[in-house]
């Protein structure tokens, strides 16, 4: 059985890969700092799997730490690295943070790889490489532009971070650029529960219809689009979940035709903020108030994937529609409150 180590793992994207990842036959060990998330995912993993997996609390910052983990663990055939900050606003406000959190952790984590001959290596990208895009849908071959955000570009040099290492050494590393991910686990044992305000769209949604907050606010509505706000593509969590292990896959299986392969993962279609809003009262049957603020630093306005080369080469496609997402984001939501 491979033994997986995923960082992060305990976190929204991580938990739903982690579940997949075992039910697929993976032995997971998971590094998790607890910084937005809890032990009691833990749970839900097992309680979905009948496995619990490996855990270890650690902070990938601390390079020490991190060479005493592989040290442990020597048996690990390959990573998915989900640990890292990710919120654009509050990258702007502090960027060196992000720098520090999501660049230094990469390094320390390679530095093992080359140590330990780990050579197949899952990245968490972002769609937020393409900045502000040309065309829609985009492309993987878009240019990447200059980032709109600390966020953004700690992605960016992280994907140039494993192009350098895949051409100096043996790595194979597969760069996933995800969308906006959403929705919760159709068992409802684990979901999107950020620690704090969310960053995130749907959970503040969410959050307003439960009364946890007042109000949703709308960044922006005298956007060049069809409704005035924002666009998007929301994908649901377990469609890109199961993307993750067909990206391990292909690289365990030696199918992978470059060292460094990047792929999009959304569904290829654009929702606005105010349609999103719409359908969330649509299947919820909840009145969402909301008010329009001031446009947000960082955002862009409309970003939405092209995914054929990920339905193609990975043969992965997402399934899962908004409707759906959105519904099982508030049933999630519903029983974490116990509403």
């Amino acid at each position: 059985m491979n033994k997986i180590l995923v960082t992060g793992g305990l976190g929204y994207i991580g938990s739903h890969t982690v579940v997949e990842l075992q039910q697929n036959g993976f032995e997971v060990l998971i590094v998790d700092d607890l910084s937005n998330s809890t032990l009691h995912v833990l749970d839900g993993i097992e309680a979905i799997t009948n496995v619990r997996p490996l855990y270890e609390q650690l902070d990938l910052r601390d390079k020490k730490a991190v060479s005493n983990l592989f040290n442990t663990h020597s048996e690990i055939k390959g990573i998915i690295h989900f640990a890292a900050s990710k919120a654009v606003g509050e990258s702007v406000e502090n960027p060196l943070l992000y720098y520090e959190n999501n660049l230094n952790t990469l390094v320390y984590l390679l530095q093992e790889c080359g140590k330990h001959r780990i050579n197949n290596f899952i990245f968490s990208s972002s769609c937020t490489v393409y900045g502000e895009p040309d065309q829609l849908p985009i492309t993987e071959d878009a240019p990447v532009k200059k980032a709109t955000s600390p966020y953004g570009n700690t992605k960016q040099i992280s994907e140039e971070i494993l192009q350098d290492t895949c051409n100096a050494n043996q790595l194979q590393s597969i760069a996933l650029r995800y969308f906006n991910p959403i929705g919760a686990h159709d068992s409802l044992e684990i979901g999107e529960l950020p620690v704090g305000v969310p960053q995130n769209l749907v959970p503040f949604i969410t959050q307003t219809a439960a009364g946890l907050r007042k109000e949703l606010s709308v960044f922006g509505a005298d956007y060049h689009t069809e409704d005035g706000s924002c666009i998007r593509d929301y994908i649901h969590v377990v469609d890109l979940a199961q993307a993750h292990v067909a990206a391990l896959q292909r690289l365990l299986n030696r199918e992978n035709t470059d060292s460094f392969e990047v792929f999009n993962l959304g569904t290829g279609k654009g929702s606005s903020v105010f349609e999103v809003i719409n359908t969330f009262e649509k299947v919820t049957e909840q009145k969402l108030p909301y008010k329009v603020v001031d446009r947000r630093a960082g955002d862009v306005i409309s970003v939405y994937a092209d995914t054929e080369k990920a339905n193609e080469v990975l043969n992965w496609k997402s399934k899962k529609t908004l409707e759906e997402a959105l519904r099982s984001a508030w049933q999630w939501e519903c029983k974490v409150r116990g509403i």
